[in-house]
Formats: structure tokens, C-alpha cells, sequence
């Protein structure tokens, strides 16, 4: 998650406070302190998957991550991805395609 923040230039505090709406905030495991007035919280839940909230009004959110995180979590996956492939000594390829999806070609040694 570190790195797909990073990439989308979004620091990732720990331990925090996430902005909503309004003043209101909501306590984070993770917090991803985006650039407009909202964050998003990342808590890990009891099954040991992370779960993101936040407060999705007029389009803030959206406009940096895309559209229910989609953009974060593609970066997110193309990271994993590249991390465990080279872990298995393969090679990663990563282009941009035009419609702004993330095309990855793994190919071994």
C-alpha cells in the first residue's frame, strides 16, 4: 500500500486521525492524508484483511484515488505483483495503457 501511495504521492501516516466531513474524524490503523479536506482510514479487520473507509462526498476522494479506490488499488495490485514476481527471480515489464489501466508482462529468467 506503501508504494502505491507513495507513487500517487500520498503520505500514509500510522496511528491517526482521518478527516471527514464536516470536522467530524475517524481513527485509522493506516491513514492515506490525501490532498483535499477527506482521508482515507485503512483498519485491519479480525480476519487480517484491511478494510478502507472514508467520507466520499462531492467527489474529493474520487478525484485522487478513483473512483471506490480504484486507482489505489490497481497501483496497490501492480506493486504486489511486481514485488512477488521478482521475488521468484522473474522479470516485470509495466507499461500505461491509454485508457490508464496498468498492463504488467512477467516473463522468467
Amino acid at each position: 500500500m506503501r508504494d502505491a501511495c507513495a507513487e500517487l504521492g500520498l503520505p500514509v501516516l500510522d496511528h491517526a486521525q482521518a478527516r471527514g466531513y464536516g470536522g467530524a474524524t475517524h481513527n485509522g490503523d493506516h491513514v492515506i492524508r490525501l490532498k483535499g479536506p477527506f482521508d482515507i482510514a485503512v483498519n485491519r479487520q479480525p480476519d487480517g484483511l484491511f478494510h478502507l473507509s472514508c467520507d466520499w462526498w462531492d467527489g474529493h476522494v474520487e478525484q485522487e484515488v478513483g473512483s471506490q479506490y480504484g486507482r489505489l488499488l490497481q497501483l496497490y495490485a501492480a506493486h504486489k505483483t511486481t514485488r512477488e514476481a521478482r521475488r521468484k527471480g522473474l522479470t516485470v515489464q509495466r507499461s500505461q495503457r491509454s485508457d490508464g489501466s496498468i498492463k504488467l508482462t512477467i516473463g522468467g529468467l
